[in-house]
């Protein structure tokens, strides 16, 4: 029997790192998805690749395998188990999560690599 089932999204995505004091620009908060990330010193954007934003640094070229849900918040060791079967395929991950699902972002060179080792794993990967 399969585990969750993920969805590999169709976009290509960058995470950008911005100072603290950095606005959010305009074309992100009109984008369909996104991701937003603050700290006492960090901002942290994930984006499609075609909004353009003026980063301090910014890493290209990720794709996204979204865990379909919804997620029980009381749910546990989901994101742990998939992280595992990545990090023993030698895949890095980013990781974003909603109330209701998880998101792992793995670069596009490994994204075959990476549906190879959780199809192995008995997790269903919709592409």
């Amino acid at each position: 029997m399969a585990k969750q089932t993920l969805s590999v999204l169709d976009s290509t995505f960058t995470i950008h790192s911005l100072s603290e004091e950095q606005a959010i620009p305009a074309a992100v908060l009109s984008s369909n998805f996104y991701f937003i990330g603050k700290t006492h010193d960090e901002l942290s954007l994930v984006v499609k690749e075609d909004i353009v934003i003026d980063a301090i640094e910014s890493d290209y070229d990720w794709r996204v395998l979204e865990v379909l849900g919804p997620l029980n918040l009381s749910m546990v060791g989901i994101m742990a188990q998939i992280s595992a079967v990545l990090a023993a395929a030698k895949i890095s991950i980013f990781v974003v999560s909603t109330f209701e699902t998880d998101y792992f972002l793995v670069k596009s060179e490994t994204l075959s690599k990476a549906v190879a080792a959780l199809k192995k794993a008995r997790y269903d990967v919709l592409q």
